[in-house]
């Protein structure tokens, strides 16, 4: 099977699998991270299939909507992935690719690293912070029926994983515990580029939104 083949073929099984996804995890969010991953990959030295492969997989079944179960989706990747006859050492590498690309916090050491997931996880994170990211933010926070925000409840930037993926706390901390985090965080030159714009642009959404809950704008 050539790679034109079997990307549209994961295009086609991540559209139907996601269908009824909340906003700010659905096929247009694999979408964008897709796109970022191509333009990311441009710059730098790596194997463009596991990429792309990884990029359209990467949350086929993210754990925040699956009891915080990691396993789900790394299964449901390789499952389709062997049904396609993809070759073992393309399916273990994106396989090991989802397992490492979440931000479970910040406060963890990941246990593999590639030029593959590096090019896919900073794609991942460009979709999380700027516009896009104030909105899928505010629209998740939505979905979970949270606050925007709240003065009486500040911002824990030292969670636990597990802390992490249970938190409850109003949208706007969610800035300080990850969104403005990710600048720094950043694998590839590309990925530093985009995302320093795109970390002003939320620097001034919330200037501005403080002035406003105040009152003074």
């Amino acid at each position: 099977m050539d790679n034109t083949d079997i990307i549209s073929k994961t295009i086609t099984f991540v559209k139907g699998q996601l269908e009824n996804a909340e906003g700010g995890h659905d096929w247009f969010h694999i979408e964008r991270v897709y796109k970022n991953a191509l333009l990311i990959a441009k710059e730098e030295v790596c194997n463009l299939q596991v990429v792309q492969l990884s990029a359209l997989l990467h949350d086929i079944a993210d754990s925040k909507f699956h009891n915080g179960d990691e396993t789900i989706g790394p299964k449901i990747a390789r499952q389709f992935l062997e049904s396609e006859k993809v070759p073992d050492a393309i399916i273990n590498h994106v396989v090991l690719i989802i397992e490492n690309i979440s931000f479970k916090g910040g406060n963890f050491d990941k246990k593999f690293h590639s030029a593959e997931l590096d090019v896919v996880q900073d794609a991942d994170r460009l979709d999380a912070i700027g516009a896009i990211g104030i909105a899928r933010a505010f629209n998740y926070g939505g979905f979970k029926n949270r606050a925007l925000y709240d003065p009486e409840i500040a911002p824990n930037t030292n969670m636990t994983i597990d802390e992490y993926k249970n938190s409850q706390a109003p949208t706007l901390n969610h800035f300080y515990e990850k969104l403005l985090l990710l600048k720094d965080k950043m694998n590839t030159s590309t990925g530093k580029k985009i995302a320093k714009e795109r970390h002003r642009f939320m620097e001034n959404f919330l200037a501005q939104f403080y002035a406003e809950w105040e009152g003074e704008k």
